[in-house]
């Protein structure tokens, strides 16, 4: 749950987790939809997906034993070298260096390395130093502090060098270059999506429409609106002529459309920003597999999903 989110806002999803699923063998029954729905929030949904699914290999295949060496808990679904290293040093004293992006920035820093941390050169160069440096007495806690080192005093912008522990020897102190280091290459182009979601709304029936996205990709296996989406920001009158609409299944029953909101709600990921209207359609006929309002909550939805349901005054009963 901590890769890629902070402590404080991990937390409550972890004690929400433990009581949900108290034991390994309670996680590897639950269905995939009850996981993503506890998770729903946290994003990066492919870790609950393999959270999932390693909690399965465990009780299942493995008798509820888990692994204990650095080798074999990198054979878990979802466990690279960072994870493994973490769990085998910290919780069976065996010395393997963990390389997180604390220790990046103090390891580029104190040693003065400008090999990008993000290529392939950079994460042996500095895997092979991490481990060359790791107290094989107690890894564990080297492992600890030098992460929290990193996170406390060797922060990423203005850490107070003039109080740190190894500025007699910080090569990045010395030669100025203290804001410079790590290195990190930043080629990945931002890209745009524009998403259209169709809100059906029956209000005889008081039921709306959900589908479960299938498409390996972004929030795979969470459910949303059917969406219609364009290479740029469009009018119903385009989405009413596109092919993608006149496929869709409820085209001949509509009786209203209003745009929810005139602005595009911006959702900022990662690698992509996407771009999104509600389109609010009501019917006056029978969904086909239309799910009941009351229940829309049940659904693991992404955070964009989740918002529009907590403000849309038809979804509040």
């Amino acid at each position: 749950m901590l890769q890629q989110t902070r402590v404080a806002q991990g937390l409550p999803y972890y004690l929400k987790f433990i009581k949900a699923f108290p034991t390994v063998f309670d996680l590897a029954n639950a269905t995939e939809e009850q996981v993503l729905k506890l998770w729903q929030g946290l994003g990066y949904y492919s870790r609950a997906r393999n959270l999932h699914t390693t909690a399965k290999e465990i009780a299942l295949k493995r008798d509820g034993k888990f692994p204990d060496t650095y080798k074999e808990l990198l054979k878990l679904k979802g466990v690279g070298d960072y994870t493994a290293s973490a769990i085998a040093s910290i919780c069976f004293n065996e010395a393997t260096a963990v390389v997180d992006g604390n220790v990046y920035r103090v390891l580029a820093r104190v040693f003065g390395i400008d090999t990008a941390i993000n290529s392939s050169k950079g994460v042996k160069e500095f895997k092979l130093m991490a481990q060359e440096l790791i107290d094989s007495d107690r890894p564990g806690t080297y492992n600890q502090a030098i992460m929290e080192f990193g996170a406390r005093y060797c922060v990423p912008h203005n850490p107070n060098c003039g109080e740190c522990i190894f500025a007699n020897q910080c090569e990045a102190l010395r030669q100025n270059k203290v804001n410079k280091l790590p290195v990190k290459i930043r080629n990945q182009k931002i890209k745009e999506r524009h998403f259209n979601y169709l809100v059906m709304i029956s209000e005889e029936e008081q039921a709306t429409l959900l589908r479960q996205r299938k498409d390996k990709g972004i929030w795979q296996s969470l459910y949303e609106f059917p969406l219609i989406e364009t290479t740029s920001e469009v009018s119903w009158n385009e989405i009413n002529d596109s092919e993608a609409f006149k496929n869709f299944s409820e085209v001949n029953k509509i009786e209203e459309v209003i745009l929810y909101n005139e602005k595009p709600v911006v959702h900022k990921l990662s690698h992509q920003h996407l771009y999104t209207k509600f389109w609010v359609i009501k019917s006056n006929a029978q969904l086909e597999k239309s799910i009941p309002i009351s229940e829309i909550r049940k659904y693991p939805v992404p955070v964009l999903i989740e918002n529009f349901i907590s403000e849309f005054s038809p979804f509040q009963n």
